[in-house]
């Protein structure tokens, strides 16, 4: 006779409801802290900068007009993270994360890895979104059985693809202006 800790009548193993509420802890804190980042570079929320001090900062690292790309940055982690946060449109909420942390990592490079203003957040930042776009947002989401959820490998490729993609864009934009 076998021992386990589930339920025969459970109708959802335990590994996937574990692995559901991971997914979800990681999107509620992890969506959460790009939507107050967002939020300090638009609005001076949280501690931040506000949207003229920003657009300076951006101006500084060759991303002109500074207003105009920080506004841009701002709007896309209040919108990426809410969207994560929800679980709601994962494939578009992951690949913006992951456009905008490319971003970022660029304009922290020189910098280093772990250096003082180093890239190591966007990475992470950049990294919990791919991870997000494989698994997908997980039951306890708002995508979860609605006819736009959109999950798997196709959509987990194409979500990073179109992060990169407009990253690139971005940066390409960023040297013609």
């Amino acid at each position: 006779m076998e021992i386990t800790d589930t339920p025969t009548a459970s109708k959802v193993p335990s590994r996937t409801l574990t692995a559901d509420v991971g997914v979800l802890v990681l999107r509620v804190v992890f969506g959460g802290l790009l939507t107050a980042a967002g939020l300090q570079k638009l609005l001076g929320w949280f501690g931040g900068p506000g949207l003229t001090e920003t657009g300076a900062m951006f101006e500084q690292i060759g991303y002109r007009p500074g207003v105009f790309f920080a506004g841009v940055a701002g709007l896309l982690e209040v919108v990426g993270g809410l969207l994560l946060l929800l679980g709601l449109f994962t494939p578009l909420a992951s690949a913006i994360v992951i456009g905008v942390m490319i971003n970022a990592a660029s304009a922290t490079w020189s910098a280093g890895l772990f250096g003082l203003g180093g890239y190591q957040m966007a990475l992470l930042y950049g990294t919990a979104g791919a991870v997000i776009a494989c698994t997908g947002a997980g039951v306890l989401a708002l995508d979860q059985g609605r006819p736009w959820q959109r999950t798997g490998p196709r959509w987990a490729a194409a979500s990073i693809l179109t992060g990169v993609a407009s990253a690139v864009a971005v940066l390409v934009l960023k040297t013609l202006m």
